[in-house]
């Protein structure tokens, strides 16, 4: 197989169509684009639907703004720490191997759902219904800093 080989596959490809070009061409006289008006005598602008309100003008500017100083964080609820052991220290980097949470994010706690053993949690945030429901099963929270 050589390039000078290639060819369309059959039926892929059409003539072009000479318009204008007489009537035993098939396509003379107006070209197929029948008598007079706009459509005859030149190409109307992109966009335009014969007067009615151009889609690009009916739909709406997009609203508000993003806040540049916004801060992500890599929550995880209080419900998905069942699986640690009672006691057990839960830090972000214990929840990073177990892929509870994204890596490179700082970690926030929050409380959906219940916690139903005695763990201690570090993490960069907490919620107040997730350390409300923590602490309800016996555990504690300690907050610590976000190295970045």
């Amino acid at each position: 197989m050589k390039l000078h080989h290639l060819r369309p596959a059959e039926g892929s490809t059409h003539r072009r169509r000479r318009m204008g070009r007489g009537r035993a061409a098939g396509q003379g006289k107006t070209a197929g684009r029948g008598t007079k008006g706009t459509g005859a005598r030149h190409n109307p602008k992109i966009g335009f639907e014969g007067g009615q309100m151009p889609l690009q003008r009916r739909v709406p500017k997009l609203k508000g703004f993003t806040n540049p100083n916004r801060k992500e964080w890599a929550v995880v609820n209080v419900e998905r720490l069942s699986v640690f052991d009672a006691g057990a220290d839960v830090t972000p980097e214990a929840l990073r191997e177990r892929g509870l949470v994204r890596p490179s994010l700082p970690v926030k706690v929050l409380g959906r759902g219940e916690v139903d053993r005695r763990l201690t949690v570090r993490a960069h945030a907490v919620s107040g219904s997730a350390r409300a429901k923590i602490e309800a099963a016996g555990g504690a929270v300690e907050i610590i800093e976000a190295v970045h």
